[in-house]
């Protein structure tokens, strides 16, 4: 993993994002996202972004047990680098963040690994495919079609009522993930009794926009930095 630490002292640890990138579950490296890590951290957050183990080398759930093997990680050691284990952040684009909302409402990745859900202080999901049954494309069908229990794969069948706050973006021109998922899993938790849920749309961005704006270069293109960091303090 890196750890991208905001410049200046600080006057107590301050609190932790740790993002996780898309690809499919088949493609990424923590490198290619240091534009993630350089925005937040010069917002304040201290800023993780770990690798996880990708298909073909490995099939669900393995995955979201690196990201859960990668939490557990950052509790114990990231006061080390001025951050607080009291307040965990997680933060995904597209597959990454099917990830951070597998470990944010199935309470049993967590678990495994001595954590308890309450831990994470609240999650930004931006462009996530939370409910992409039936698996009737190539991408989903290698990465999910062994599960025994098909409809244990999908986010939106864990939405709870004690789920922490969730921010979900997307953009308006999205044809790869469309944003119906995002109404979708926003409708279950509302269902379900969840108190905090932020919506968000961002015109004119496709799948790869609500990632790319938070690049320093191409921030004028939709306010989705500003934004995230809005949810997060008020966290």
């Amino acid at each position: 993993m890196d750890i991208y630490v905001p410049d200046g002292v600080q006057d107590a640890p301050g609190p932790v994002v740790i993002f996780i990138y898309g690809g499919s579950w088949t493609d990424g490296a923590k490198e290619t996202y240091s534009f993630v890590g350089d925005a937040l951290s010069a917002r304040g957050f201290v800023t993780v972004i770990a690798d996880y183990r990708l298909v073909p080398e490995v099939r669900f759930p393995v995955f979201i047990e690196d990201g859960a093997l990668a939490l557990r990680f950052v509790q114990d050691n990231i006061a080390r680098f001025g951050g607080s284990p009291r307040a965990l952040h997680l933060m995904g684009h597209s597959a990454g963040v099917y990830n951070a909302m597998m470990l944010t409402l199935d309470k049993r990745y967590l678990t495994a690994v001595g954590m308890r859900s309450g831990e994470i202080r609240s999650t930004v999901g931006l462009s996530g495919p939370y409910d992409s049954l039936p698996f009737d494309i190539d991408v989903t069908r290698d990465t999910f079609g062994s599960a025994r229990a098909p409809a244990q794969t999908q986010p939106i069948n864990f939405a709870r009522r004690d789920a922490q706050p969730i921010f979900l973006a997307t953009g308006s021109e999205d044809t790869m993930v469309l944003p119906r998922n995002r109404e979708r899993l926003a409708l279950a938790l509302e269902k379900s009794g969840a108190q905090s849920v932020s919506l968000n749309i961002d015109p004119g961005l496709g799948h790869a926009g609500t990632a790319t704006a938070l690049s320093g270069l191409l921030q004028w293109q939709a306010p989705v930095l500003d934004d995230v960091v809005t949810f997060l303090i008020a966290r």
